[in-house]
């Protein structure tokens, strides 16, 4: 579906049925700011907003950010480098092999990011592609026992957790560092400003709060199955010069593996997210 706004001509077209789509704008205008707010209300419909062959630089993908919300701190002066390439940056590297599994960025934290912005510097010849699933529509489309059952469920979020997918034998000391971080527990059913919710699962999800552990764990294994399905999810074929945002409390994502000497460079910057809002208590599962 095309749709356009008589005031601005900002051009979109929907890239699956239940999530993406695809901006023609020039850089010009975009760094203008004038689009921000259809920007910002695209994005809470789609989830991913792709722009192709932008080619923005550091400052200005920086400055685009801004157009949207407060810039996070993160990386070199608000920019994180998205690399495998130890040489070039170890701590990224170390991080970013955690992408190859479903997550939301920030899960232990009080308020994850409310967006990122993605600009594709250097790709891998294999691999490399970028999934995202909509679980605000996974929520929305979900029965409603089953909807009732698990509204009032917290989950927990570890680094560890995330960890251990990485590496399954890790030395006591870094054991020790994942668990220096303390848990964090969220709304299974995340509300976010707009009122409109989502799941907070992912790779740092330990467990239900409160729950029998084996049936939480199924619970959430289920959840996963569901919201994965092939008619949430988009995968995006990078471009050098393509710049991708993505609402982080509305998808989850991950990237298909590539070889960590591939060169593959994805410059994020990310705008500052809030608490889960408050919603009315229901009846719980357990």
């Amino acid at each position: 579906m095309r749709s356009s706004s008589a005031e601005t001509k900002l051009q979109a077209l929907d890239l699956t049925p239940n999530i993406g789509a695809q901006v023609e704008i020039d850089a010009a205008s975009l760094l203008s700011g004038r689009h921000a707010t259809e920007i910002r209300d695209l994005l809470e419909r789609r989830g991913v907003l792709v722009f192709r062959g932008l080619h923005l630089d550091d400052a200005q993908q920086r400055a685009f950010t801004r157009t949207l919300g407060e810039l996070s701190p993160q990386g070199d002066d608000g920019l994180f480098r998205i690399t495998l390439d130890e040489a070039a940056s170890p701590a990224a590297a170390e991080y970013v092999r955690g992408s190859f599994h479903w997550r939301i960025d920030g899960a232990t934290d009080d308020a994850p990011p409310a967006a990122s912005i993605l600009n594709a510097r250097r790709l891998s010849a294999r691999g490399g592609q970028t999934e995202f699933c909509n679980i605000c529509v996974a929520w929305e489309e979900m029965p409603h026992t089953v909807k009732t059952s698990i509204g009032d469920l917290h989950v927990v979020h570890t680094v560890e957790t995330a960890q251990w997918l990485i590496d399954p034998t890790p030395s006591y000391e870094e054991l020790r560092r994942w668990r220096s971080h303390a848990p964090k527990v969220h709304p299974l059913v995340w509300t976010k400003k707009s009122g409109r919710k989502s799941l907070m699962l992912g790779s740092a999800v330990s467990h239900v709060d409160g729950a029998d552990t084996d049936e939480g764990r199924m619970l959430l294994r289920d959840l996963m199955e569901w919201a994965t399905q092939p008619r949430y999810v988009y995968r995006h074929q990078w471009e050098v010069g393509d710049l991708l945002i993505f609402d982080n409390t509305g998808v989850m994502r991950r990237v298909t593996p590539y070889a960590p000497e591939s060169g593959r460079l994805i410059t994020r910057t990310t705008i500052a997210g809030d608490e889960p809002q408050p919603r009315r208590r229901e009846s719980r599962l357990f």
